[in-house]
């Protein structure tokens, strides 16, 4: 019995190995939780609803110092500015290093930051001298209080026209005319399916849109992390760039449409020294929130913050300050870095099932599609070795009776 009982020693040691992952395994860990310098807004923000968890490994995607609800920064740098915002990022958008964050990869309503993600998706697609008609039913679900570009019904716009719309005036009906005709055959919600299928590519793994504009919607999220890959992706662009930048855009009137002009609104443009261009956001649920680049002896640094009010600094101010923040640091301060499209899933950090760090015990062991595979091969050896000793057994049975 003897090839039976090395069978079954074989099977025993694979049903009780802990499986090998493929590629990286590092487990994911949570940072020490250190609590966010903050300020104390006048007046208490709404009640808004709770955001969804975040997963072990998508919370320790760019470095396991980002993992955390709290504060990150590099040893031994000067404290963060203390600011109103709930969560918030610095990073170095050339060489990816993330320079310090609060909360970086925590739920966060994102409000007209959104629509950096519909440029991240949409302008390598559309053609900026295509010509698109606005239909009622891009301008029907509106507040008129809200901030529009000011398309009209039946008006006829440039593509190009309605990127500055878009990032200049914030236009939440830009935002539904773009995602349209971006969108193929699906319409809007093709646009929106396109934005959050960029998400997914550039791994921002905590965004999801629910709407082109920003305004709010069901389930729609983003973190301060996933913000900065997003500028990250959109500053890699030099129309982009050419669009943020602009401080006053013609609208060149067409046959039944009349012409006007818009100003860039509300961003550190002119205020802040090196400013490239910034995108500013509000709603009752999100509050304020901004992405910002900025440009110091040859640095260019991206600061995105969420949950900010408006007082005593409001979004821009406190974005300033980290941006100020961020400069005085060396250029080799790091406490993370922004992943890239061409990294693997399976590079991200992998869960644990049962982890004696998380307090949870007797989950059983997690197996890799390695080991699934390593086992099924051995199964099928195992049932091969005792088939032919079976048959030894009979051959020799019939030849000695």
């Amino acid at each position: 019995m003897t090839v039976v009982r090395i069978s079954a020693v074989v099977l025993s040691a694979l049903l009780t190995t802990p499986g090998a992952a493929v590629g990286s395994s590092t487990l994911a860990a949570s940072a020490p939780y250190v609590p966010c310098p903050a300020v104390k807004p006048p007046a208490p923000p709404p009640a808004a609803p709770s955001p969804p968890p975040v997963g072990p490994a998508d919370r320790a995607v760019g470095g396991e110092t980002l993992a955390t609800a709290g504060l990150a920064i590099p040893a031994g740098a000067s404290m963060a500015p203390a600011v109103t915002a709930t969560s918030w990022v610095v990073a170095d958008l050339d060489s990816g290093a993330v320079l310090g964050g609060c909360g970086p990869h925590e739920h966060r309503t994102p409000a007209s930051v959104q629509k950096m993600l519909l440029a991240a998706a949409l302008m390598p697609h559309l053609d900026p001298a295509q010509v698109v008609e606005v239909t009622r039913a891009d301008l029907q679900d509106l507040d008129p209080a809200s901030s529009l570009m000011g398309v009209v019904e039946g008006g006829r716009y440039s593509v190009e026209s309605l990127w500055l719309g878009l990032l200049l005036k914030s236009g939440n009906d830009a935002a539904n005319v773009l995602a349209r005709a971006g969108g193929g055959t699906a319409g809007r919600q093709g646009g929106v399916q396109a934005m959050n299928d960029e998400a997914r590519r550039l791994g921002a793994h905590q965004t999801h849109a629910a709407t082109p504009s920003g305004l709010d919607g069901p389930g729609q999220y983003t973190s301060a992390y996933d913000l900065a890959l997003i500028a990250r992706a959109t500053y890699a662009r030099a129309d982009f760039r050419r669009y943020i930048a602009t401080r006053v855009a013609e609208i060149p009137a067409k046959p039944g449409t009349p012409g006007f002009s818009i100003t860039h609104d509300n961003t550190l443009l002119d205020h802040y020294p090196g400013t490239l261009g910034g995108k500013t956001g509000f709603t009752d649920l999100a509050r304020q929130t901004y992405v910002g680049v900025a440009e110091r002896n040859g640095r260019r640094l991206a600061v995105t913050l969420l949950g900010a009010e408006t007082a005593p600094l409001g979004s821009l101010g406190e974005a300033a300050a980290l941006l100020d923040w961020g400069f005085a640091l060396p250029p080799d301060a790091s406490v993370g870095r922004l992943v890239t499209p061409d990294e693997k899933k399976h590079d991200r950090p992998i869960a644990e099932v049962s982890s004696e760090r998380h307090g949870q015990t007797g989950a059983g062991p997690s197996f890799s599609v390695a080991a699934i595979l390593g086992l099924s091969a051995a199964v099928v050896l195992a049932v091969l070795v005792l088939a032919a000793f079976w048959r030894r057994r009979a051959t020799r049975r019939s030849a000695n009776p």
